[in-house]
């Protein structure tokens, strides 16, 4: 065992491509061995706190999915954008346009949306038209300081069946657009990562992220001063 690991006391651990790959008819596949590590995890007494930038369902839904997949998690162990986006509308007095999935508008239910002053966009997989986008460009384009908040900021992701876009790509076709730097809610941001530590109560030296994505969950973390593990699982080239 290296002699770093020693000093662990709490794992951060990705969802998508480190524990199951999403979609098909049963929403996913869990990738062989992850609910076992998952349980191992736990029972080795470190803390355990999944680190994901989920945005196609509320965090309760996505954790239900999980937990019929078999794995031991519950929704006040997620760390993710949808919640951590609305603290920061609400202490900025923003009312948000949502570019979003259908099944994560729940998360800002408690927002008010109307005269938007800002867009939010998230993986809204078949929302993404080009309608819809062109809507939340002109919104944008709008504003004399466009604000726009992003829910991740990832290339693309793998489901059952291949790579998927990701928000990341459509972020910057509004970044690019509107001329505007995104604000990047979510992996890899450091206040994301220093939010799942504060949530375990440990050190950015005592955890360790595990992802499958080197830039998002690796280098987001080595950011934040955490050591980090890339798994050859999800989106591993």
């Amino acid at each position: 065992m290296a002699a770093w690991w020693r000093a662990v006391r709490g794992v951060l651990l990705d969802i998508s491509g480190v524990l199951y790959d999403s979609g098909g008819d049963g929403g996913g596949t869990p990738i062989a061995g992850s609910a076992e590590a998952v349980r191992r995890i736990k029972a080795s007494g470190l803390k355990l706190r999944f680190c994901t930038n989920e945005t196609q369902a509320t965090r309760e839904k996505f954790v239900e999915k999980l937990q019929g997949l078999g794995f031991d998690i519950s929704v006040a162990e997620v760390t993710a954008p949808a919640p951590a986006a609305c603290r920061i509308l609400k202490e900025r007095g923003l009312r948000p346009h949502l570019l979003v999935h259908n099944d994560l508008v729940p998360e800002f239910a408690e927002l008010d949306k109307a005269n938007p002053n800002c867009v939010v966009i998230g993986d809204a997989a078949e929302n993404f038209t080009y309608a819809n986008l062109n809507e939340a460009f002109r919104v944008l384009i709008g504003m004399e300081k466009p604000v726009l908040i992003s829910l991740g900021r990832g290339r693309y992701y793998k489901e059952t069946d291949g790579l998927k876009l990701d928000v990341g790509a459509y972020m910057k076709a509004l970044e690019y657009a509107c001329d505007v730097e995104a604000e990047v809610v979510g992996k890899p941001a450091k206040p994301f990562f220093e939010s799942a530590l504060a949530e375990m109560g440990v050190l950015p030296q005592q955890a360790v992220m595990i992802g499958d994505d080197i830039v998002n969950d690796v280098g987001g973390a080595q950011q934040c001063g955490m050591r980090a593990v890339q798994v050859r699982t999800g989106k591993y080239r």
